[in-house]
């Protein structure tokens, strides 16, 4: 048995719980979820919009953007996490099958 390149379950557990405990689940419909993921998405791309290649390479490190990058980008994972766990796709899966679809149509 290959080691998966992705084990999202706990986060997905997790993620289910906190939507639970808030009679959220309701709103989490995949159009939702998705409107939302592009949102998050956004204020990702707000960090990077006005700055150079070299600024944009040091968004992690700066102190003055440190956290909020990491903070959006946690969001992004969440809200996609949530998305697929809701659709019930295998993150695992999609991501080994578009690796290899990816490795077909761009050869090395």
């Amino acid at each position: 048995m290959n080691t998966p390149l992705l084990n999202t379950q706990a986060l997905e557990q997790a993620l289910q719980q906190f939507a639970d405990e808030r009679d959220w689940n309701s709103f989490h419909s995949p159009k939702n979820l998705a409107m939302a993921l592009t949102g998050e998405v956004g204020e990702l791309v707000e960090i990077f919009q006005w700055l150079t290649e070299e600024e944009s390479a040091q968004v992690a490190n700066n102190p003055a953007t440190a956290r909020a990058v990491r903070d959006e980008v946690a969001d992004v994972l969440l809200y996609l996490v949530r998305l697929s766990s809701v659709l019930g796709i295998d993150l695992n899966e999609a991501v080994e099958q578009k690796m290899k679809s990816n490795a077909l149509k761009y050869p090395a």
